[in-house]
Parts: C-alpha cells; structure tokens; sequence
C-alpha cells in the first residue's frame, strides 16, 4: 500500500461533498448513532461504483454521453429533493432525540443513494485505481479489491468523525431555534449547490 495512494484517497475523502454533509447533519440533528449509521450508509453508497469499475461497467458512463447524463440528471434530481427535504422540518435536519429502527433505515437509505446517484465515483474508480496497480501485478482483481477496501474503511472513519464532532456540538445547536432555521438554509443551500455541481460535471 503506497503512502502516495494513502494520502491522495484521503484527500478525496476529507474534501466536502454531498455524503460528509449529510452525515454532518445527521449528527447534528440525530446524534451520535446516527452520524455513525449516515457513515457507514455512505460507505455502502461506494460498493456499486466501486464493483461497476472492477466490472468495467463504469466504461459505460465514460464513453457513453446519454447514459452519463441519465444517471447524472437522477443525482441532480436526489440532490434536489434533499434541499427541499431539508428545509423543511420533517425532512433530512428532522431533530429527534433517539433514532429508533425505522429512522436507522431511512437515514441509511438516504445515505447510500446520495453516493449511488453520483456518476462522477464510478469515473472516478475507473480513472484513479488502475493508477495503482502495476503493469506486472499477478492478481490484479485482488489488489483493486484491496484498495476499495482501504478507500471505503477511510470514508467511514472519516465521516464518522465528521458526524461525531457535529452530534458534539447537537445541545448547542438543536437547543436555539434561529441556528437550526439558519442550518436547515444553510444546508439546503449546500444541497442546491452540490447539485448545480453535478449539473454541470463532464465525464
């Protein structure tokens, strides 16, 4: 495992997207079982990607303008639905004081279709980890099997502390009723934000 690999996955992970802030919020307003539940749910986002790249089914998405478009105008469309959710107060910044089973699902669900619904990942598995499997691998399979692994166990430990230090921060927020109003803005502008993002994303 090369500590050029290591660091560039980490700075991909660490970088603001639609995942970190969703798991942001669900500490925020879920606390901290949730924050963990969003992360894993992320993580479980990047198994499809990740298999469509080993599979080179992510050829697909970058060779094939209309099908990029689809699947990019559908994560466009989530992305939408999330800002719209969350300002409202039933929505994705819902403040709950314990999340039960049906809300562990919901928060999972929401968590592993924002990272389905990204076609840039699959372009991303297929552009970044052959970079790290040399020419003269015996298995490569097995090696880029490997590296999803470390990528994918990185993305959960990093929203989780994402998600952790905003359910630290939970009391503080939940307790004044103008920080939320500003958050549930602040976050559904984001959401607007990441979506224009995607909107206007090549392959």
């Amino acid at each position: 495992m090369s500590i050029e690999f290591l660091i560039t996955s980490f700075i991909i992970v660490a970088s603001p997207g639609t995942g970190a802030l969703f798991t942001i919020a669900a500490g925020l307003t879920r606390g901290s079982r949730a924050s963990v539940i969003a992360a894993f749910g992320c993580t479980l986002g990047i198994v499809p990607h990740m298999a469509a790249a080993i599979l080179g089914l992510a050829a697909l998405l970058h060779t094939s303008a209309l099908a990029f478009e689809i699947f990019k105008y559908l994560g466009v469309a989530y992305l939408l639905w999330m800002a719209f959710s969350t300002l409202r107060e039933h929505g994705a910044l819902k403040v709950e004081k314990q999340v039960g089973g049906r809300s562990a699902l919901q928060v999972t669900v929401t968590a592993i279709l924002i990272n389905i619904l990204n076609p840039k990942l699959s372009i991303f598995f297929v552009a970044f980890l052959p970079q790290f499997v040399s020419a003269g691998e015996a298995q490569p399979l097995a090696r880029m099997l490997e590296l999803s692994g470390v990528f994918m166990l990185m993305t959960f430990l990093v929203f989780a502390v994402y998600g952790l230090f905003a359910a630290a921060m939970r009391d503080h927020v939940i307790s004044r009723p103008r920080v939320m109003t500003w958050m549930r803005r602040s976050f559904a502008a984001a959401f607007v934000a990441l979506g224009a993002k995607l909107a206007l994303a090549e392959r």
